[in-house]
Parts: structure tokens; C-alpha cells; sequence
């Protein structure tokens, strides 16, 4: 009875590097925390096709495609002609009557330039909603690994409770057996209270994290716990992530822009040759008893009004979408530096709990045990290395879940997986 509570202490915390899978089939040590074994998990592919299905952002611009596609349908449009009846004398003897059907026709290309700057912005619209997707994407990664990172640190707090636990009653049957003095067992409850607090942090950190994960894809599914794991992603080359830049949406939304304002321009050009306006028609004349054929042409001179101002204004626009996509384009090549960075530090750091810490806590707590078996330390000190060892393991659940958030600012600013072997990493939407 003397070390009854080291063989499961000792089996808790010698458990293989495939601590980070999740464990749905084994009961929690404590069912009041940690998740639910029969609650329906959720998958992060699941978590995106729900996001993609119920948020209403993707809605949006979807309707923006289809209003887009619409200006582009009317851009082609030809001007409706116009018919006219005109009388003149009320008397039946005297009155003339004219009729008239008249077809205005747009020269210098006026048509085709709308055309296409309609054109651009439907391409423009696809490539937002293309954007949208790909934010999409990244936020429900994001809440999907905080999530994941939660209730797996919510594993570990539940494990570290029910060690805790088992270490202070231990220690009350030994103080009460005289083999130890009182102090050890207040320090033994003392610990364990710390320890309860930890997990009952954990726990709201768990919930709050569901919580988010639920609005990120829309609440259309209650999320109970989630599935998957936590594997440090592989960072991709950073020549490789620059060549992918000409891609970024938002670079090409700015592009897009520049090329739309250019075909407004060109139709504000084509709208300073006046259009012209030819009519057929006939006049009766009741005076004289006989209809008359007309053929009319109207063109209008450009004197006062030669469409040169709006020309050059959407010239200048044009400038400064240009500017503005060259501005862009610095923004995206930083951001993307950036995110690069944080992924090769995150991973640096987990590899280095993974080679070098984790196992030196691992080695420190089994030389504790062993050396309490023997009678040469204090249970204390098997607590203090145990502890060591957790937060090891929760510091490495940290930086694999701050790799993967950098990995999703790569995939929403290029609108593709930063790693395409990423397990965690959605397929690219078509």
C-alpha cells in the first residue's frame, strides 16, 4: 500500500509521443471536464463545408457574381429606339399627322468598352468571392486549432488533476502511517488545489473555444468536441510562397481595378464621338391628301461638352488604382514574410520540445519516481518533475497550434494551403 498510486501515475505520464491524438474511446478521469466520449466529434473538413454552407458572407458574394453577371448582360445592350407621333391642327380637314421611329446608334466603340468593364468586374467579383472563400477557410482553421489545442490541453489538465489527486491521498494515508510529517500532506493538497484551478481554466478555455468554432461555421451544428491532431505542419519554401504571390486575391482584385478603370476610361474616350441618330417615318397631310415619307438624321456637336473632363478623371483614377495595387502588392509580400516567419519559429520551437525538452522532463520524472520507489525523494519531487513535464507538453500543444495559425494567414492571404500535406489543411474549394 506504501506506492499504490505510482503504477497509474507512472502510467499516465510514460505515455508514447502519440499524446497528441485525441482519445475518444477512453473515459475521462474526471467526466465533470473533459470532453464527452460519445458527443459527435467534428472533423476541420467538416467545419469548413459547414462554414461554406451556412455563412452568409459567401451569400454575398455570391450575389455580387450574379449582379455583376447581370451589368454585363445590360453592358451589351442596344439602345432601344424611340418612337414618336406627333399632331398637328385639331381640324379634320387641315390636320397633319406624323409618324416616326427613331434608332439612336452609339459609335467610337462606346458599346464594347462597357462590355468590357463589365467584364472586369465579374471577374472581379469572382475573384472576391474566391477572397471571401479563402477567409473563410482561414477562420474556421483558426477557431478549428484553438479548439483542438484547448480540449487537448483540457486532457492534459485532467490527467494532471486525477496525479495530483491520487498524489494527496497517497500522502494522507502516509502521514497518517507516521511515515511522513503533516506538511507534506498540506504541501500534497495544496498542489492539488493549484492543479484544480488549472483545470477548471482549462475548461472554460475549452468551452469559449467550441463556442467560437460554432459561429465560425455558422452555427448550423452544435459543436460538442472535435476531432483531430495537432502534428506540427512543414514550412514551405519561401521562393515558392513569393512565386504564389501573383496569385493572392487580393492582388489580383487590384489588378482587376486597374485593367476596369482602364475600359472606362477608354469609354469615356469613345463617348466624346457623338452618336448618331437616324429616323424613318411618314406625314399625313389631310389639307392636301397625301402621306409623305421622312428620313431624318440627327448628330449632335460636341462644342461645350467634349466628355474630356470624365476622361480624364477616370484616367486618374486609374493611376491611383495603380499605385494602390503596387502598394498592395508590398503589403502582400510583408504579410506573407511574416506569417513565414512566425511558421519557422512556431516549428523550431515544437521540434525543440520534441527533441530536446520534452524528453529531458520525461527522463527527469522517470529518475524521480524511481528514486521515491527507492526511498531517495520526496513525492514532492515526483509532483515538481510531473508538472515539468505537463508543461512541457502544454508549451508544445502551443507552438504546433501557433504553427498552424501561421500556416492559415498563408493560406488566406495566397488562398491556398501553405502546406498541401498539412492533415489539418482543407482541400482547396473549386
Amino acid at each position: 500500500m506504501r506506492h499504490a498510486w505510482l503504477p497509474p501515475l507512472w502510467a499516465a505520464l510514460t505515455i508514447s509521443p502519440a499524446w497528441a491524438q485525441p482519445a475518444p474511446e477512453r473515459a475521462a478521469p474526471w467526466p465533470s471536464t473533459a470532453p464527452g466520449a460519445d458527443a459527435p466529434a467534428l472533423t476541420l473538413e467538416a467545419a469548413i463545408a459547414l462554414a461554406l454552407q451556412h455563412r452568409p458572407e459567401l451569400d454575398a458574394a455570391r450575389s455580387q457574381i450574379e449582379a455583376a453577371d447581370a451589368a454585363l448582360l445590360q453592358a451589351g445592350a442596344h439602345p432601344n429606339p424611340v418612337f414618336e407621333a406627333e399632331l398637328e391642327d385639331t381640324r379634320r380637314d387641315t390636320r397633319t399627322t406624323t409618324f416616326m421611329l427613331n434608332q439612336p446608334i452609339e459609335l467610337g466603340g462606346q458599346r464594347a468598352a462597357r462590355q468590357d468593364a463589365a467584364g472586369h468586374a465579374l471577374m472581379a467579383a469572382r475573384h472576391q468571392n474566391e477572397a471571401q472563400r479563402a477567409r473563410l477557410r482561414a477562420q474556421v482553421t483558426v477557431a478549428f486549432i484553438d479548439a483542438l489545442a484547448a480540449q487537448q490541453r483540457l486532457q492534459l489538465a485532467d490527467a494532471a488533476l486525477a496525479l495530483a489527486a491520487r498524489a494527496s491521498a497517497a500522502a494522507t494515508r502516509r502521514v497518517a502511517a507516521g511515515k511522513v510529517a503533516p506538511i507534506d500532506e498540506t504541501k500534497a493538497k495544496v498542489a492539488e488545489a493549484a492543479v484544480r484551478v488549472e483545470a477548471a481554466q482549462a475548461q472554460a478555455e475549452w468551452r469559449a473555444a467550441l463556442l467560437a468554432l460554432q459561429a465560425a461555421t455558422g452555427g448550423g451544428r452544435r459543436v460538442e468536441r472535435v476531432d483531430g491532431t495537432l502534428q506540427v505542419p512543414a514550412v514551405p519554401a519561401e521562393e515558392g510562397l513569393q512565386a504564389r504571390l501573383a496569385d493572392a486575391p487580393a492582388l489580383r482584385l487590384a489588378e482587376l481595378e486597374v485593367q476596369r478603370l482602364g475600359a472606362l476610361a477608354r469609354l469615356e474616350r469613345a463617348r466624346r464621338v457623338p452618336d448618331v441618330t437616324i429616323g424613318v417615318g411618314t406625314r399625313r397631310s389631310e389639307e392636301l391628301g397625301r402621306s409623305q415619307a421622312l428620313l431624318t438624321l440627327s448628330i449632335p456637336l460636341p462644342v461645350f461638352d467634349g466628355n474630356r473632363g470624365a476622361e480624364v478623371e477616370t484616367l486618374r483614377r486609374q493611376d491611383k488604382a495603380r499605385y494602390e495595387a503596387q502598394a498592395t502588392r508590398l503589403r502582400l509580400q510583408a504579410d506573407v514574410a511574416s506569417a513565414h516567419s512566425r511558421l519557422q519559429a512556431a516549428v523550431a520551437e515544437a521540434k525543440a520540445l520534441e527533441g530536446e525538452i520534452l524528453p529531458g522532463a520525461q527522463a527527469a520524472y522517470d529518475i524521480s519516481a524511481k528514486g521515491f520507489e527507492l526511498g531517495k525523494f520526496g513525492f514532492l519531487d515526483v509532483l515538481d518533475s510531473q508538472r515539468t513535464l505537463l508543461q512541457a507538453r502544454t508549451q508544445h500543444l502551443k507552438a504546433a497550434a501557433q504553427a498552424h495559425r501561421a500556416a492559415a494567414d498563408i493560406d488566406q492571404l495566397l488562398a491556398g494551403p501553405a502546406n498541401p500535406g498539412d492533415p489539418t489543411a482543407a482541400p482547396r474549394q473549386p
